[in-house]
């Protein structure tokens, strides 16, 4: 029995226990956190049932996949989610995708390309707000930006307030004080993180990037900097890493509503 048919076999019995009372809904739910994921050609399994256990549906790494591969994985993850994300898509990959998959959007400087809605509206409270020290750090700031903007969140942007011209940071401070969560990317000697949270109130996601002098080493550079900042409450992600920052950012929001939400039911 392949893997299909005995994930089919597994949600049958399962449905009939619940049918004939030998187990709870909510036992059964338990289970299907856990339960199946779907197999596309040799080279891919789906994990539908991501959302239901992290609260993230699962996303597309583009770099390194052929555009077949990654049409053939949008189509089949577009049957169960209305919006399929897929990062690291070059403009040359994006236009071998746009003729084998519909209505496909492409987000240039994020290079990320997405089946979704016109619009999204925010399902979450909060806003995320991003910073860049510099121009040559917005892609991946754009990750960051269009990554939440896909999945729900309400996203500020304030692009080019490096420490170099402080004056820059300090007359746009409304964006750190009305942020919920603050992500921070930077390149360079990457001081950005610490000065900003040095100003604010909430956690503060620093994100390296690989944009500086020899000396930098790739982002290396920034990337020590940011682990041995003096300021306190920042969380540093990997180097030119947008996307894994605008999910950590994501799943402070959630917690933070569903400590609300169990706050207000007790």
């Amino acid at each position: 029995m392949n893997q299909h048919n005995y994930g089919n076999e597994n949600l049958r019995s399962l449905l009939e226990q619940v049918a004939n009372g030998s187990l709870s809904t909510a036992e059964a739910l338990e289970q299907l956190r856990y339960f199946h994921y779907e197999p596309v050609g040799e080279f891919a399994k789906i994990d539908h049932h991501r959302q239901l256990r992290t609260g993230f549906p699962e996303f597309i790494w583009g770099q390194d996949k052929t555009p077949t591969q990654i049409a053939q994985i949008m189509a089949v993850m577009h049957q169960k989610n209305p919006v399929v994300i897929a990062t690291r898509i070059s403009t040359e990959v994006y236009t071998a995708l746009q003729p084998q998959v519909r209505a496909l959007k492409y987000f240039e400087m994020a290079k990320i390309a997405a089946i979704a809605p016109d619009v999204i509206t925010p399902v979450y409270p909060g806003s995320i707000g991003i910073l860049t020290a510099g121009t040559a750090d917005l892609p991946v700031a754009e990750e960051a930006a269009v990554t939440a903007e896909l999945c729900g969140f309400t996203v500020q942007r304030l692009w080019d307030v490096g420490v170099a011209g402080i004056h820059r940071l300090l007359s746009h401070r409304h964006v750190i004080d009305s942020a919920s969560v603050l992500i921070v990317v930077a390149g360079m000697e990457g001081a950005l993180p610490s000065v900003v949270a040095g100003l604010a109130d909430v956690p503060v996601i620093a994100v390296p990037t690989s944009i500086g002098y020899g000396a930098s080493f790739g982002g290396i550079a920034p990337l020590l900097t940011m682990l041995n900042s003096c300021a306190t409450g920042i969380g540093v992600v990997n180097i030119d890493n947008g996307f894994g920052a605008a999910i950590l950012a994501g799943q402070i929001l959630r917690t933070a509503q569903k400590l609300t939400i169990k706050g207000n039911r007790e």
